[in-house]
């Protein structure tokens, strides 16, 4: 398990395979919501658990591919 205080915000997320998933805007307790203005996220504040963080270095490593994150991520709630 990840130490969640670790994450901090602007850290780009990255999946398993290198590929870019976003930034880090804010963590809520178990939940990463990543910023909306990155063109990844389609300009859209996503949301991904903090159980998918493998480690943290100067980003933040999935344990999934940058795909599977983006096809399971969840939009932000207005």
């Amino acid at each position: 398990m990840v130490d969640a205080s670790l994450i901090k915000e602007h850290l780009e997320v990255v999946g398993s395979d290198g590929g870019h998933v976003g930034r880090v805007d804010h963590v809520h307790g178990d939940t990463i919501e990543l910023a909306k203005l990155d063109f990844a996220g389609g300009f859209k504040h996503h949301m991904i658990p903090v159980s998918w963080v493998d480690h943290v270095d100067e980003h933040v490593h999935l344990n999934i591919t940058q795909e599977d994150a983006k096809a399971r991520w969840t939009e932000k709630p207005h």
